[in-house]
């Protein structure tokens, strides 16, 4: 056995014990021990986890790297070599030197066969290649042939390996069986028990990830099914994971269901801004409208997994009353102007005012570029900020009680003194005696938080940027439509403290831009910006130099995946 050095953050080495494996004549020096996905105790590494680590793909069906293994759809099935031992069981070796290795008369399940020094791994030989395309005739015998009309299409496992290692013809000449169609497993889960291929993937994922114990399989043979407890609903916050682990179209959700054909959709890295812990998802669009939020594997935030609440938390997007149009209210009446007009009027106003005479409530769903553009601005003006909190359920899994996605943004910002909206109370007192005469509102209403009609009629100028009308933007004297996160690019700061990029997904709808382009624009007009900062990229490196627990950050370190910094 050989060492490999895997280097730690403190520069010390930590030897991880390897074993030499060949896979399809590749050496590849495998970790001898990998994390259970469940519990994270090291278990022996297998067979088809080192035929990953030499890039040969094994088809597999019940397998998944974050679930229990379960073994029971032999897809995976392979032919291998173990090295000979002698009758002094000392492992045999050549006139070289080199290990002798022996064929075994049986194959074996890639999935559940942990590897041995020396193992010979035969994953594309003849005998291989007959094996899969034997399980695959098994496992088509009872399976319906609608893929025209089935929503995996286009990202289906059986269909795919249909095609590299399946057969042309069937031996099979009997009736299929039937199973139950369109059962309605739960709120958001549809069932196709005739496209089940029994992978038991759903299962375990609720079993040992969700926490759940809600599926199982009933009756034997042929005529086996998924199903739920009698007279139970399949119904925890977790269930649409179950949609995006089958790997047929078996489960389908009832959102997504017979709405878009998969390779239509443009896919989109982003986050979700559901709660503040920041799962890694896929946005898929078609045509400037969302259809489906999925989950994007990022070991460091949310495994391969998301909430069914913050899978579903899109349509608002879509909304019909979505801010539009910039307004300015001058003596009473509205007039509509362009975004020039109102970046000029806005810094008009702010080059006015008296230091210390405006406060500035920042949201924590904005971006860090976002937050950090209003430091700037609020040091400028000396003026009061704050930002609102929203607390909810959490759980133990996924979901946080903190209902922004970036409070972590705002303190690091210094936007909030202490707890998020703790000083919320004594800038209502400073605007009803008229010490604050200007108030600046990003995506938050306040009027349900205190500031009444009586209080606002005491301000010589409310600004107001939001997504959706509501009782503030109707009191503004300037309003600008704000964009949701998924139309703009842009970092969140999550509860854990790591930094995570996301894309626009889709247009913003009429005369709606990003409120980094505002905010910079105003900066520009009333301080000073450095010449380079240009895009969201280049703010984001001014915003590392002035901000401490960013120092020597810069927006590619960021990748896919995010970087923590200490908050």
């Amino acid at each position: 056995m050989s060492k490999a050095a895997d280097a730690t953050k403190n520069g010390e080495a930590a030897q991880v014990e390897t074993v030499p494996v060949k896979v399809d004549g590749i050496l590849v020096n495998v970790p001898k021990t990998s994390p259970d996905p469940v519990t994270g105790k090291p278990i022996p590494t297998t067979m088809i986890q080192a035929c990953s680590m030499a890039k040969v793909d094994v088809p597999h069906y019940c397998y998944h790297p974050k679930l229990p293994v379960a073994g029971n759809c032999r897809m995976c099935l392979v032919e291998y070599g173990m090295q000979a031992m002698g009758p002094d069981r000392k492992p045999v070796v050549d006139d070289n030197g080199d290990p002798v290795v022996r064929k075994m008369p049986r194959p074996a399940i890639a999935c559940a066969t942990p590897i041995a020094p020396n193992m010979e791994i035969y994953a594309s030989s003849p005998g291989t290649i007959e094996m899969r395309k034997d399980v695959l005739e098994f496992l088509l015998i009872n399976h319906p042939l609608d893929c025209p009309i089935c929503d995996q299409a286009g990202e289906c496992k059986l269909q795919e390996y249909s095609v590299e290692h399946g057969g042309a013809n069937s031996l099979f000449r009997e009736q299929k069986v039937h199973k139950p169609k369109q059962v309605d497993l739960g709120p958001r889960i549809m069932l196709d028990d005739e496209r089940c291929i029994l992978c038991s993937r759903c299962i375990r994922f609720t079993r040992d990830i969700a926490g759940d114990d809600a599926l199982g399989f009933v009756n034997r043979g042929s005529y086996n099914t998924l199903t739920t407890y009698p007279g139970k609903s399949f119904d925890n916050n977790y269930t649409l994971n179950t949609v995006d682990i089958c790997p047929v179209g078996a489960l389908t959700s009832k959102d997504f269901r017979f709405q878009m054909r998969v390779w239509f959709l443009k896919e989109t890295k982003s986050l979700c801004a559901s709660c503040g812990t920041g799962c890694n998802i896929v946005v898929g669009s078609r045509e400037g409208s969302i259809k489906r939020f999925e989950p994007r594997e990022n070991d460091g935030v949310n495994s391969s997994w998301m909430c069914d609440e913050g899978r579903l938390n899109y349509k608002w997007v879509g909304r019909e009353d979505r801010l539009k149009d910039i307004v300015i209210y001058d003596n009473g009446e509205s007039l509509e102007a362009d975004w020039d007009k109102a970046v000029s009027h806005i810094s008009e106003i702010l080059r006015s005012v008296d230091k210390g005479s405006t406060a500035i409530i920042a949201s924590a769903r904005q971006t860090n570029e976002e937050l950090f553009l209003i430091s700037q601005i609020a040091n400028l003006l000396d003026s009061f900020t704050e930002s609102i909190p929203r607390i909810g359920e959490g759980d133990s899994l996924l979901v946080n009680t903190d209902k922004n996605p970036n409070t972590s943004g705002v303190k690091m910002m210094g936007l909030s003194s202490g707890e998020l909206g703790s000083n919320l109370n004594k800038i209502l007192e400073k605007v009803r005696s008229g010490e604050v005469k200007t108030l600046i509102s990003f995506g938050e209403d306040l009027t349900r938080h205190g500031f009444d009609d009586e209080a606002l009629e005491k301000l010589d100028h409310l600004i107001v940027s939001d997504i959706l009308p509501n009782g503030l933007t109707e009191k503004a004297d300037v309003l600008i439509p704000g964009c949701a996160h998924v139309e703009k690019k842009g970092t969140f700061t999550n509860v854990k403290g790591r930094i995570q990029r996301f894309y626009p997904a889709t247009p913003a709808p009429g005369a709606a831009k990003p409120e980094w382009e505002t905010l910079l624009a105003v900066l520009k007009q009333i301080g000073n910006v450095p010449e380079s900062v240009k895009g969201v990229e280049s703010l984001f490196q001014w915003m590392a130099q002035e901000t401490s627990e960013l120092e020597g950050l810069t927006w590619s370190e960021l990748g896919d995946q995010g970087v923590t910094v200490e908050l």
